[in-house]
């Protein structure tokens, strides 16, 4: 949880310990005698493990209990009594690392918060995928362009995205910027949320410039003044930003996937608190669909450190592999623990979401299901980019609130790639983005991003279909209490 005081020296002080494990627990470096995907080789060993001992030696990014915060919040979501909204940038790069770029995906997120708060009333929590989102996963370990072969892009934290073999050699060292540059965006973030950028008095204000012209954001401005109105009510009330906090201040949290374990390895301290590991290099660590074998390393690693946690569930995911997976990534079923997110793709979701709800229903484990309605829906364009078009975003959305509808299960978040800058790389939407207008402000290193505008609407979709549930659960209630 972010919280503008709690930093080290100030209100909370963490003591972190290190200590050896009992010979069979569960070690943060346990991994490494497991079978490893999508970690790069890196060529100078030595400097690899010297970076490792220098992360290891410095302060953490979060602390221990900020993740049990998330980890409670979360198992209110499991509950049906809360809703999760994690997004940001597909990996975060270090030539786009600037103030503005931090501070306008950070209000796309408060507003997108506000529309589903107003209009689901349903308390929503914020996680970003920011300060730590620099790795990610390749179908392929090289990249062949003119008939040169070169090693693949793997983000930020691993190499270069320019096709040269300098850029795309797997350097060590570039885990120190990253760190350093997460430890900058997460003071940036604190203040944003704690310091009064957050203040629900300001939600005309968060509306970027381009969004201002858009349907969407006259949908927005409309909502704005209906709350603003409310907040008025409120005021003569009594209730002020001054005497009720939460008026101008938000828990923000930060998310990444823990696929470099070297890095996350070298981040894992002892809670002196507790006496229990925690990676604290983010709030929340997920698991990809790429590196979800049961025996393999990222499973192995991410089952021993205490933080709330998500699983990638995709359309090859089995029932029963399902369960033992949140067996060994959840065994005490502690609601808040495990966020499964499913990412089918819009012409699967009816078929492969179905049996996944069902069976972890019949078995009683308490998880938050999240929808992640991008990395299904990646095509290439008749112009030859990489997109995805809002509408089969939409469609598996609606797909997934409705299985969960027809299985009595609560459909518990949602899961986007998404910037605050005017980029053109998802088609469609209300913008009515054509496959010829991507070239116009294709700027993502890796996957296409919705924009504001396009997060917008997706975030009055999911509104649409809190109320729903919370118009189905008013009736239900209606007809127990008339029987």
């Amino acid at each position: 949880m972010l919280r503008v005081g709690e930093v080290a020296g100030a209100v909370q002080v963490v003591e972190w310990i290190m200590v050896q494990s009992p010979i069979g627990a569960w070690a943060p470096d346990g991994w490494r005698t497991k079978p490893a995907r999508q970690i790069p080789d890196y060529k100078d060993k030595a400097l690899l493990a010297s970076v490792e001992r220098r992360l290891a030696d410095y302060p953490p990014l979060v602390f221990a209990g900020e993740a049990r915060r998330l980890k409670s919040v979360l198992a209110n979501a499991a509950n049906g009594k809360a809703f999760l909204l994690q997004g940001g940038d597909c990996a975060e790069s270090f030539a786009e690392f600037h103030p503005n770029n931090i501070r306008d995906t950070f209000r796309v997120l408060l507003q997108m918060a506000v529309v589903l708060t107003f209009g689901g009333a349903t308390p929503v929590i914020k996680v970003g995928r920011m300060a730590g989102q620099f790795a990610k996963p390749r179908s392929a370990d090289t990249e062949e362009i003119g008939g040169v072969s070169l090693p693949s892009y793997r983000g930020d934290i691993i190499n270069g995205f320019d096709f040269d073999p300098v850029s795309r050699e797997p350097d060590p060292e570039r885990m120190i910027q990253a760190f350093n540059q997460s430890a900058a965006t997460l003071n940036l973030l604190r203040a944003f949320s704690q310091g009064g950028y957050a203040d629900l008095h300001k939600v005309h204000s968060w509306t970027l410039g381009f969004v201002e012209r858009s349907p969407e954001g006259e949908r927005y401005r409309e909502m704005a003044d209906r709350l603003n109105e409310a907040l008025a009510f409120m005021a003569a009330c009594g209730v002020t930003a001054e005497t009720t906090p939460q008026i101008r201040e938000t828990d923000f949290f930060t998310s990444h996937e823990a696929l470099l374990l070297p890095y996350e390895q070298a981040l894992t301290r002892i809670d002196s608190t507790t006496g229990e590991w925690y990676d604290v290099s983010a709030h929340m660590l997920w698991i990809g669909d790429r590196t979800r074998q049961i025996d393999g390393a990222h499973v192995n690693f991410l089952s021993g450190v205490k933080n709330p946690i998500g699983l990638k569930c995709g359309p090859t995911s089995d029932p029963d592999d399902l369960i033992r997976l949140i067996d060994i990534l959840n065994p005490a079923n502690e609601p808040g623990r495990l966020t499964l997110i499913a990412r089918m793709g819009s012409d699967k979701v009816a078929d492969k979401l179905p049996p996944l709800i069902r069976r972890v229903k019949r078995e009683g484990r308490a998880v938050v299901w999240s929808c992640d309605p991008m990395h299904g829906n990646t095509i290439k364009s008749s112009t030859g980019y990489k997109t995805r078009p809002v509408d089969r975003i939409l469609t598996e959305v609606r797909g997934f609130f409705a299985a969960h509808r027809a299985e009595g299960t609560y459909a518990g978040g949602v899961h986007f790639e998404l910037t605050g800058q005017d980029v053109t790389e998802c088609t469609g939407g209300a913008q009515a983005i054509t496959d010829h207008a991507l070239a116009m402000r294709y700027h993502t290193h890796c996957d296409p991003r919705l924009n504001a505008s396009q997060a917008l609407e997706l975030a009055f979709l999911v509104a649409e279909e809190l109320k729903q549930v919370r118009d189905d659960a008013a009736g239900l209630g209606i007809a127990a209490a008339a029987d």
